[in-house]
């Protein structure tokens, strides 16, 4: 099952919201690829990647994370990290703020290791070549896609296969896949009425799908469904696609 990757020293940025919120999804993430026999690494003065920041307007707080980040991970052969809106923020924004540095060593750096860079669904499918990984979850699932998944890492329906394949899983489409569910980080907060509108017209889309649980690459955007979800005692549960695929 290493498919056409072959054996692989990974490294794995966990991000701050889901090593705080979501750890159990960081542990699946290592069960999965130790299960298709690669090794996984840890490195321990990892921190944010800066979305928060960047995205908010504190651009001038965000730019130390980088050579941090850097310096954590120069020597990974590759780096997974469970979340797509994270990996877009260093894909989209680590070449403009090494730009704005003016360092041209950091430039160089962030040009080679964004190559080395992935999403966990896309590292699987996409560098790996890998579709079934081995996974049992009998549970029928719906699969929400993150606007930074879609739009920006162009994940295509590579979750979908890697889904499909698991064992004792029903996957039901949703009606609104390219809908964004109304997170966005700070804009469910500063445009609340907007964001629970979008959010509503996804939780029913989920519902319709009649799902026992809702999974994504992005524990931000199922932390927000999940809690109308929770709020509304639907019994319908969001999960990681790692948590998914970790099942035996």
């Amino acid at each position: 099952m290493n498919g056409i990757g072959g054996i692989l020293r990974v490294s794995l940025f966990i991000t701050c919201y889901n090593d705080t919120l979501f750890p159990e999804t960081g542990q699946a993430v290592v069960k999965v690829l130790e299960r298709l026999g690669h090794t996984v690494d840890f490195p321990s003065k990892q921190t944010c990647c800066g979305q928060m920041h960047w995205n908010t307007g504190y651009q001038e707080e965000a730019l130390p994370l980088l050579p941090r980040f850097i310096e954590q991970f120069k020597d990974s052969e590759v780096v997974v990290c469970p979340s797509t809106s994270c990996i877009a923020m260093m894909k989209d924004h680590y070449p403009l703020m090494a730009e704005r540095s003016n360092d041209e060593g950091l430039k160089k750096a962030v040009a080679e290791i964004l190559p080395r860079v992935w999403e966990f669904s896309q590292f699987l499918t996409q560098k790996l070549g890998i579709e079934d990984v081995g996974a049992y979850f009998p549970h029928r699932v719906t699969y929400h896609a993150s606007c930074h998944g879609l739009r920006s890492l162009q994940l295509g329906d590579g979750p979908q296969r890697l889904l499909r394949a698991v064992r004792g899983l029903e996957l039901v489409e949703i009606e609104t896949l390219e809908q964004c569910c109304g997170f966005g980080g700070t804009f469910a907060i500063k445009n609340a009425e907007v964001s629970s509108a979008m959010l509503a017209d996804k939780v029913r889309s989920v519902l319709n799908t009649r799902a026992e649980v809702v999974t994504g690459c992005d524990n931000s955007c199922l932390m927000h469904i999940g809690g109308s979800l929770h709020r509304q005692r639907t019994g319908v549960r969001p999960v990681h696609i790692a948590e998914i695929l970790a099942g035996e």
